[in-house]
């Protein structure tokens, strides 16, 4: 298959609705997955880089989450949000 075959069709989720403290929950994964991004980068030898420069593998995100931009965290967040409505909508419950 070639890419111009390709036609990404993610699962609807937009019909799931999260409660309150799946809500509030979003916000921990999104820190979790911006570190296992950041972990995964250093472990290949990326540093920290006002810009982002693929060659001497710098990268501006290799920071504290707290630290991102929001656009930037809203990236992890919006991650964090469809990976928790495609959990419940295979039918998983996500118990504390």
């Amino acid at each position: 298959m070639h890419t111009d075959d390709y036609t990404p069709m993610p699962l609807d989720i937009s019909d799931v609705e999260l409660s309150e403290e799946l809500l509030m929950l979003t916000e921990r994964l999104a820190k979790n997955i911006h570190e296992v991004w950041a972990k995964s980068r250093m472990d290949q030898g990326w540093t920290y880089g006002p810009t982002r420069d693929d060659a001497r593998k710098k990268h501006p995100c290799l920071i504290p989450y707290e630290e991102l931009p929001e656009e930037e965290k809203d990236y992890d967040r919006n991650t964090a949000l469809g990976t928790l409505k495609f959990v419940i909508k295979q039918g998983f419950e996500v118990k504390k």
